[in-house]
C-alpha cells in the first residue's frame, strides 16, 4: 500500500509540473514551467490546501535519489569542454559565487522557519 501511496504522491508532484508548463505555454511567459509548478505547489502548501504529510513519502523518495538525477547533466557538460577550456576561470567564479549565494539564502530561510516553528510550539 505504501508503494501505491508514494506513486500517487509523485504523480501529484508531476501534475504540478505539468500545470506549470501548461500555464507557461498558454501565457507565453519566459519563466520555466517547472518554476511555475513549484510556486503553485508552494502556494497550495502555504494556504494549507494540501497537507504537508500528504506529500511526505513521495518527496522523501525523490530527495533520497536526487544525486542520480544530476548524472545526465554532468555527462551532458562533456559536450561543451571547449567552452570550459576557453572561459573556464570565469565560469568557475560564477559557479562558486552563485553556490555561496544559494547556500547563504537557504541557510537564512531555514533558520527563519525553524525560529517561527519554535515560537509557535
Amino acid at each position: 500500500m505504501k508503494i501505491v501511496k508514494t506513486f500517487f504522491q509523485i504523480l501529484m508532484l508531476y501534475g504540478f509540473y505539468l500545470i506549470g508548463v501548461w500555464i507557461k505555454d498558454g501565457l507565453e511567459i519566459f519563466i520555466p514551467g517547472s518554476i511555475i509548478g513549484m510556486l503553485l505547489l508552494f502556494l497550495c502548501l502555504y494556504f494549507k490546501l494540501i497537507p504537508t504529510n500528504f506529500l511526505e513519502a513521495g518527496t522523501s523518495l525523490l530527495l533520497r535519489h536526487m544525486p542520480l538525477l544530476f548524472i545526465p547533466v554532468t555527462v551532458g557538460v562533456l559536450n561543451f569542454l571547449d567552452l570550459f577550456f576557453s572561459k573556464g576561470i570565469g565560469l568557475f567564479f560564477i559557479a562558486m559565487i552563485s553556490t555561496l549565494l544559494v547556500m547563504g539564502v537557504t541557510g537564512l530561510v531555514s533558520q527563519t522557519l525553524i525560529r517561527k516553528k519554535e515560537l509557535n510550539s
